[in-house]
């Protein structure tokens, strides 16, 4: 019999890209993306995915190890919570891209 599993909300950064004619909804902390034709579509099947993507990972018994080789952290002694790793900052870099002629 499995053990019931405490659930607690967190918030993650996600990133929305345009690429093209989509949208991208990438979440850096977890290395995880999908897409849709508009930030609606991304965000709704963002929010699909960050569901399959811990049900898959509690089911195989890894998400521990995922979490924690992601650069999660565990705190707290009497209630262990995940701590996502902290986006510290962004800057645009320029940088050179070969464009054939």
């Amino acid at each position: 019999m499995k053990t019931p599993v405490k659930i607690r909300a967190i918030n993650v950064p996600v990133l929305f890209i345009k690429e093209n004619k989509k949208i991208t909804a990438f979440c850096p902390v977890l290395d995880i993306a999908t897409c849709g034709k508009d930030i609606d579509e991304a965000k709704r099947r963002f929010e699909e995915l960050i569901k399959i993507f811990f049900e898959e990972l509690s089911e195989m018994g890894t998400l521990e190890d995922v979490l924690l080789e992601s650069g999660w952290r565990k705190i707290g002694k009497k209630e262990v919570r995940w701590m996502p790793p902290e986006i510290v900052g962004t800057i645009t870099e320029e940088i050179k891209v070969p464009c054939p002629s």
